[in-house]
């Protein structure tokens, strides 16, 4: 009798198409041939079959006996040391294979990887990485790694492999050809419409050219859920962050959660990784939005009971994942007025945090002074003295660069006049404890007090985010604490943001030549789980929405989304930019909208303030620019200033969109 794992890798050879060049050089590679690649880099857009051919070259290796290391770059570590624990088998294990998938959400440890640790494997060793961007040119050009390295552009199915795909998914023949006049060679689209009913093919209007491809066959999988309860895991799955068996258990009781997560397991656009399911990308928004429409009711229902269960991790979970679980209870309400206003999801500037470490204050202190001035530098050094351990240091996910900090102070009672006597901001705090209820023996007051990011000043970015999260999971857990304190700049920006959340004390204390603004909450009067409770309740009005129904937050992310992926025709006609009303009555959808997101770009140099931005927004996504730094390079700039002005020329774009979505073309 076989196990299960032969029979799912027997399963999935059946079902596994094409990719035959790519399957053949990996075996030969497994077989010793010393010609072969070290390293196998596996790149394409989402949907193009990357981790289902990984999986395939797994069950290849396992059959051969060698040990297998899987990890998914989404959620490893972003410390070089906990990678190398994590992977250390293929230090010292002959033969063992590493894969990564999703390598694009840890890149920023590729320099490391090819100097510090590939050149330590075990003898026999190969690697296979998966990610959508390619590795850095200096790898691929240097001659050392010439024959070690294997980059592999994976493309689109032929139209006789797609075909058969659908032969294999059992699709009727008379309705294949219509399939493949939507999906094209695109995996991922080929299998949500293997997954359709008949049923659901059956009026032409389904494929029509203007029809958007992942919606229609969502639909259609969505009106085939076995149960009620089957519909009510897909409710989780399209909400939460990520969904696990055990949520499912805690969220849905009464119902058999493993049945449940089997078949949620079993969906084409869902991943698995050691967290939980994750719905694909291009799947999320477009699930979330038909099963809303469907049922309201019952979509509102499971928000909030992911929110109790959230609530109750926060009580109960291990002291490393609480500041995870604050930040995936806001990523449930991210399209809710508040959240909007103050958080953002935004990959593009996707960061990790670490303690402050002594090599680091430098750049620390170099930051301070470039955004807040002298005066400002010299009071992080203050407190880096007094307590190091309430800094950290933010990394740029792509590229590993430093890019901000932040403090969380821990301020016992009575205050150390040392402190008051240095630091006005901290002043200020305890001044307005003491004016309103004054801070008791015993207990303290915690106080973010520096949010340092100077190519995202002050303004909503994952920084802020992942701060915010851990500051409030810390309040959460902590002890005794009787006020919780943020500290913004710019006082009448955030007074708006944070307006119903936390309250402007009035206090405008001077640093150097900048006054900040003083935000509280006074968590005796107001428990951390009370104030979430009401955080959220806060949040149940929607943001501004578009005639689509799309949220301005979900728009923009659109826009960035189409920018990635507008050289690709392809990948582009996936984007959920498809689904707004810029496209509704465009008769060649994917190549029109193309054209008028390149038309607006250049519009901007209409204006003398918008030419660089255009500048910036042409060489990163219209050129061809294998990476961001390239792009910056090719315009001969500083790789910060090249931000800066991509930024502000995606802030102009979106804007410009976004009127045009509201009230039609100009």
């Amino acid at each position: 009798m076989a196990s299960v794992k032969e029979r799912l890798s027997t399963a999935r050879g059946q079902a596994f198409i094409g990719r035959e060049e790519e399957v053949a050089c990996f075996a030969r590679a497994l077989a010793g041939d010393p010609q072969s690649p070290f390293v196998f880099s596996v790149v394409g857009p989402g949907g193009i079959g990357k981790s289902t051919l990984l999986r395939r070259l797994a069950d290849r290796a396992r059959a051969t006996g060698r040990l297998l290391l899987e990890l998914d770059g989404r959620f490893v570590s972003r410390d070089p040391a906990d990678f190398e624990r994590v992977a250390a088998p293929f230090l010292d294990v002959p033969g063992t294979v590493l894969f990564v998938d999703s390598f694009e959400h840890c890149q920023w440890l590729e320099s490391w990887l090819w100097q510090r640790f590939l050149p330590r494997a075990a003898d026999d060793t190969l690697v296979v990485l998966a990610g959508r961007q390619a590795p850095q040119p200096q790898w691929t050009a240097d001659p050392a790694w010439a024959g070690l390295l294997h980059v592999r552009e994976l493309q689109p199915f032929s139209a006789e492999q797609a075909r058969s795909l659908l032969t294999t998914a059992q699709v009727l023949p008379e309705l294949r050809e219509r399939v493949l006049r939507f999906a094209g060679g695109n995996p991922l689209a080929l299998s949500l419409a293997a997954a359709a009913r008949v049923s659901d093919w059956s009026r032409e209007d389904v494929w029509a050219p203007s029809a958007d491809v992942l919606r229609t066959l969502l639909s259609g999988l969505i009106g085939e859920v076995p149960s009620a309860a089957h519909r009510r895991a897909l409710e989780v799955a399209a909400q939460a962050h990520s969904t696990s068996e055990e949520l499912l258990a805690s969220v849905l009781p009464g119902e058999d959660a493993h049945v449940l997560f089997a078949w949620l397991r079993g969906l084409p656009f869902m991943e698995s990784t050691h967290r939980g399911l994750h719905p694909h990308d291009a799947a999320r928004e477009t699930l979330a939005a038909d099963l809303r429409w469907r049922a309201p009711n019952a979509f509102v229902t499971m928000r909030g009971r992911l929110a109790e269960e959230y609530l109750r991790l926060l009580r109960e979970a291990p002291e490393e994942r609480v500041w995870t679980v604050t930040d995936e209870l806001f990523y449930l309400f991210r399209d809710g007025e508040i959240v909007a206003r103050t958080r953002t999801w935004s990959r593009e500037e996707e960061v990790h945090d670490r303690p402050l470490h002594p090599d680091d204050l430098d750049v620390v202190l170099r930051m301070a002074e470039q955004t807040e001035g002298p005066a400002s530098a010299e009071l992080v050094r203050y407190w880096a003295q007094r307590q190091p351990q309430a800094f950290s240091v933010y990394r740029l996910v792509s590229t590993g660069r430093v890019v901000a900090f932040t403090a969380r102070l821990a301020l016992p009672a009575p205050a150390d006049p040392q402190d008051v006597a240095t630091d006005p901001v901290v002043a200020a705090a305890w001044a307005y404890t003491e004016a309103t209820a004054p801070v008791r023996p015993g207990e303290h007051i915690g106080i973010s007090r520096f949010t340092v990011y100077p190519e995202r000043y002050q303004v909503p970015s994952r920084v802020i985010d992942l701060s915010s999260s851990r500051a409030q999971a810390e309040s959460a857990r902590a002890r005794a604490r009787a006020y919780g304190f943020a500290v913004w700049r710019d006082a009448e920006a955030w007074s708006a943001r944070v307006r119903g959340s936390l309250t402007d004390t009035g206090a405008r204390p001077r640093v150097g030549e900048h006054t900040y603004g003083v935000f509280g909450v006074d968590w005796r009067q107001v428990p951390v789980e009370a104030w979430l409770r009401h955080f959220i309740a806060a949040t149940a009005v929607p943001a501004q929405a578009g005639p689509s129904g799309v949220s301005r937050n979900a728009f923009d992310q659109a826009v960035r989304e189409a920018l990635v992926h507008w050289r690709d025709a392809g990948a582009f006609a996936a984007c959920a930019l498809l689904r707004a009303r810029l496209a509704a009555d465009l008769d060649d959808p994917v190549e029109q909208l193309r054209a008028l997101l390149r038309r607006e770009v250049d519009e901007l140099a209409r204006d003398p303030r918008g030419a660089r931005a255009r500048e910036a927004l042409t060489a990163g996504y219209f050129s061809g620019a294998p990476t961001q730094e390239a792009a910056a390079r090719r315009l001969g700039l500083p790789y910060g200033t090249y931000r800066r002005h991509l930024r502000q020329g995606l802030d102009l774009l979106c804007e410009a969109l976004w009127q045009q979505e509201l009230f039609g073309p100009r």
